[in-house]
């Protein structure tokens, strides 16, 4: 009878504790193809000298703009190395009031 009783007292106190539980996400997209709302169009890019490549990995990134809060801000050309055989910069892009970044793709 006690040890009924101790098991009964035992798992009630374990389910008293036992709350139920609601989990639930929020989805936040980014990279290639999500663009988020961005500032008026930005001003047109910035013509500069390309150097040579480094080396036959690389490719070259052309310079462009990315938003920084309500302003534009330049990020100039460079020479990246591919991350992958075959790899190429698909440039960021503004479209109807939305900035998409850069990526690398086949």
């Amino acid at each position: 009878m006690k040890t009924k009783l101790m098991a009964l007292l035992l798992l009630a106190s374990s389910s008293m504790f036992a709350g139920g539980r609601i989990f639930f996400g929020i989805n936040v997209a980014s990279g290639p193809g999500y663009g988020y709302y961005a500032p008026p169009p930005p001003p047109p890019p910035v013509v500069a000298y390309v150097a040579p490549a480094p080396g036959p990995a690389y490719t070259w990134v052309d310079g462009y703009y990315y938003p920084v809060g309500p302003r534009w801000a330049w990020r100039a050309g460079y020479w990246a190395p591919r991350p992958y055989a075959g790899a190429r910069w698909a440039g960021p892009r503004y479209y109807n009031h939305h900035y998409y970044s850069g990526y690398w793709r086949r």
